[in-house]
């Protein structure tokens, strides 16, 4: 869907304000010269509002046409934050009524994330304040507001913007005097339990364990000693020595203080690492393969041209077990292509050095994995797919969301199972890849050890910050650098970024570039030569590739994106 930029307009309580920034800098000026900016804060102040952290769910909030839910990834601390969906005229406004005194300086703050998100508050009783952002990443908003001589309570909202996607929202604070409602103050939490292994590999340990009430994050501690600090009820810690036993403890903390450690668990790694994908060559060309017939050319996997290095069979289909796959042939739809047929085309890829493993999702894709009984029945069922047959690896392409968590925690566990050659790949959306706190960012990061390659589409997307801070609309050699800018300064190894395009214009409802437009980008990203007028601080020859749907459109186009692209990516330094 492509996304607008909206004029800064806020709607609120049936009012129309205009904020531009020249406001919002008039409207501090006018506060401080009046003492109210800056006035110092009381030994009594206190955070006014209730569940800020929204670790009791919605408790004390309300939002608009049902638009808000709570969500384990991404939080800003705790275990949990806001998320809310606008929809159609609703954006997705969610409230809370603060009890305040009379005659009061307040400072309004929260931690946001959405593409537009704001911020404000009204029943003042003098002046009623809002601020905003655009920034995709966690960004405290901050405003203050005094309270008129009867007012006794205040309504704290925000919300996005129409047409944007969903926004995040976390610890908000109404500080200063006690209006009598607030929140008691924490209590030192409660031992974890629950506390498990969920994947080794050679130089790594995933733990997870169950949410403690009031947490606002938890301590890893490896023989005794603290090894990280986690928000979420999972971890995976690194730089571990092959075969090996390490034990590890758990500990819950707020602001109060940190909980006595849990029982300690023991995990073992294993004897050779993970490779991030067998044996690859070190620039790869991925493309999906259609199980269906959607009016592009109708492929065997033996048509699949040979400069295709990665083949992703789309798409599994999802079960009536929750976060289980499964996959039909779509034989009829094909032309009476037969299973046999289609495992001996898999096998003579791979005789040839190619990889053809499953993609899960797509566009119309629901499978959830949300949970540890989830995440086990997605790694059993994506393993059974590879051992019937013969999938290299999963391909993951969920664009309805995804737990950082518990996606890390399948991937851990498949990896288990199928050893150092898996192959494993994400698709994930601009939007899903534009901060690192992202749940498809941290993902990625998680498994970081054992990830082949993330192919962001760069389609299908419209405008979306760059590395620079800048806005950058899709269909230039700019967009294609400055966004795999992000995702090459936010941790992921160079061999672990490729650029995903259409095939042809039929192939995407935007963002089709010519295969000289991605070879640019791929020039510019790994030489520092055709770049547009963004060029980055440095280059990364190890820069995978690239990836398109589909092999199919390709195909209906006489494969000229293959014939271009395959054939410069296999020529990179």
């Amino acid at each position: 869907m492509l996304r607008l930029i909206p004029r800064l307009v806020s709607r609120h309580a049936g009012q129309r304000r205009i904020r531009t920034w020249s406001a919002v800098a008039a409207l501090a000026t006018a506060l401080a010269m009046a003492g109210l900016a800056s006035s110092p804060a009381s030994a009594a102040d206190v955070n006014n509002v209730k569940n800020a952290g929204f670790e009791s769910a919605l408790a004390n909030w309300t939002c608009s046409a049902s638009s808000g839910t709570t969500v384990s990834s991404p939080v800003h601390s705790g275990a949990a934050a806001l998320k809310a969906t606008p929809a159609g005229q609703d954006y997705a406004q969610c409230s809370q009524t603060v009890a305040v005194k009379a005659n009061s300086t307040y400072t309004l703050s929260a931690w946001v994330q959405g593409s537009y998100t704001y911020l404000g508050v009204t029943g003042t009783g003098t002046t009623d304040v809002s601020t905003w952002t655009p920034n995709t990443s966690w960004t405290q908003l901050s405003t203050t507001f005094t309270t008129g001589a009867s007012t006794t309570s205040v309504t704290v909202w925000t919300h996005g913007w129409y047409g944007q996607a969903a926004y995040y929202a976390d610890d908000f604070s109404v500080y200063g005097p006690d209006g009598g409602g607030s929140d008691p103050a924490p209590t030192i939490p409660a031992t974890p339990t629950g506390l498990a292994v969920s994947g080794t590999t050679s130089s790594s340990a995933s733990l997870s364990w169950s949410a403690v009430s009031g947490a606002t994050g938890y301590n890893v501690y490896q023989s005794g000693t603290k090894v990280t600090a986690v928000t979420g009820a999972s971890a995976t810690i690194t730089g571990l020595a092959a075969s090996t036993s390490y034990s590890f403890q758990v500990t819950a903390t707020n602001s109060a203080g940190e909980s006595a450690r849990s029982t300690a668990v023991t995990a073992t790694t294993t004897a050779s690492g993970g490779s991030g994908g067998g044996t690859l060559p070190k620039h790869a060309v991925t493309g999906y393969w259609q199980n269906f017939n959607n009016g592009a050319t109708v492929q065997k996997i033996s048509d699949v041209p040979s400069s295709y290095d990665i083949i992703a069979v789309a798409f599994a289909d999802a079960t009536s077990t929750p976060g289980a796959v499964s996959f039909t042939l779509d034989s009829a739809g094909l032309g009476g292509y037969t299973v046999d047929q289609f495992k001996a085309d898999i096998k003579a890829k791979q005789a040839a050095g190619k990889k053809v493993i499953i993609s899960i999702g797509g566009q119309n894709g629901t499978i959830s994995v949300s949970d540890s009984s989830s995440a086990t029945n997605f790694a059993n069922s994506v393993y059974s797919l590879m051992q019937t047959y013969g999938f290299d690896g999963v391909d993951i392409d969920l664009e309805n969301g995804i737990n950082a968590t518990y996606m890390s925690q399948a991937l851990r566990s498949l990896s288990s199972k199928a050893g150092s050659s898996l192959i494993i790949t994400m698709a994930p959306q601009t939007i899903d890849m534009q901060s690192t706190s992202n749940g498809y960012f941290q993902t990625a990061l998680n498994i970081k050890d054992i990830l082949t390659v993330v192919n962001m589409q760069y389609y299908n997307s419209g405008s979306m910050l760059g590395c620079d801070g800048k806005v950058y609309s899709q269909g230039s050699v700019d967009f294609l650098i400055a966004l795999a800018c992000i995702q090459l300064q936010g941790g992921l190894s160079p061999s672990q970024v490729g650029l995903g395009l259409p095939a042809s214009t039929s192939a995407a409802g935007s963002g089709y570039v010519s295969p000289t437009v991605v070879n640019n980008a791929l020039d510019c990203l790994t030489k520092a030569t055709n770049c547009g007028s963004f060029k980055p601080s440095t280059t990364y020859p190890g820069l995978r590739g690239a990836m398109t749907w589909s092999t199919n459109w390709d195909a209906a186009s006489g494969n000229a994106w293959s014939n271009s692209v395959g054939a410069h990516v296999h020529g990179l330094p």
